[in-house]
């Protein structure tokens, strides 16, 4: 018996942005420039933030030193606060070289997409792809599809008419 989807909001969104993308890109070279384009807005977005960052942290290193936070004084020190300035600064390292690890995939996703491209099919095989684009991903404004699926949920996905 197949197991049910999961019906949580963000995997109904995914559903959804899935159903959307096969929809409107219904061919494989369709598909080939999507994905060319997500994985290079994504190493632009990634690329330009770690850049800003490091921009931040450089500006910070030369007004006052290693930290951009002052460091705690010797008295809260004795007094057992901790020195929030460390923790801070970890996290930070930490999300850079998270940042560069992205990056680092993002390159070799890139070198694996090129392959991608090499790949022309006639038309009727683009056909094919359209075919099976509305089998997986039908129009969900369709009327048959909302009749039917107000039937299903009963849930009034059209305006009644009078």
């Amino acid at each position: 018996m197949p197991e049910e989807p999961c019906q949580c909001p963000d995997c109904q969104r995914f559903y959804r942005e899935h159903d959307r993308l096969i929809r409107e890109n219904p061919t494989l070279r369709q598909q080939q420039e999507l994905n060319w384009a997500a994985l290079q807005s994504f190493r632009t977005l990634a690329g330009r933030v770690m850049e800003e960052l490091q921009k931040q942290q450089d500006a910070a290193e030369a007004q006052g030193g290693p930290a951009s936070r002052p460091a705690a004084t010797p008295e809260l020190a004795a007094a057992g606060q901790p020195d929030d300035a460390a923790p801070a600064a970890d996290a930070f390292q930490q999300a850079m070289a998270d940042l560069e690890n992205i990056n680092a995939h993002l390159f070799s996703i890139e070198a694996l997409m090129e392959r991608i491209f090499d790949v022309r099919v006639p038309e009727e095989v683009e056909q094919k792809f359209r075919e099976v684009a509305g089998e997986l991903a039908p129009d969900p404004l369709n009327a048959d599809r909302l009749r039917l699926n107000r039937l299903l949920h009963q849930t009034p996905d059209l305006p009644d008419r009078g």
